[in-house]
């Protein structure tokens, strides 16, 4: 009796050592693959996340002023349109 349990005490200690290392594989695994993504998208001159939300808050920015400019522009020229008068042609 006691020999069995030492035989089942040692195959556990045996099988949580194997699942132990699986796990420190994996990990190990996963750092690699994304270690060398990292390094794949650095490569590539890809944005990061940050960056590209910053241009794209700048270019709503430019947007917003454009047509902000636009309108004006439009107000302006009704304006000049009003003000000055227009030529007759001489015949």
């Amino acid at each position: 009796m006691q020999s069995n349990n030492r035989v089942l005490d040692d195959l556990a200690k045996v099988a949580n050592g194997a699942v132990s290392t699986l796990v420190g594989m994996k990990g190990e695994a996963e750092a690699l693959v994304r270690q060398q993504l990292e390094r794949l998208l650095s490569e590539m001159d890809v944005a990061q996340r940050d960056e590209f939300e910053a241009v794209k808050a700048m270019a709503q920015k430019a947007r917003t002023e454009q047509e902000k400019l636009e309108k004006r522009v439009a107000e302006l020229e009704a304006q000049l349109a009003k003000a000055s008068p227009k030529k007759k042609s001489k015949k």
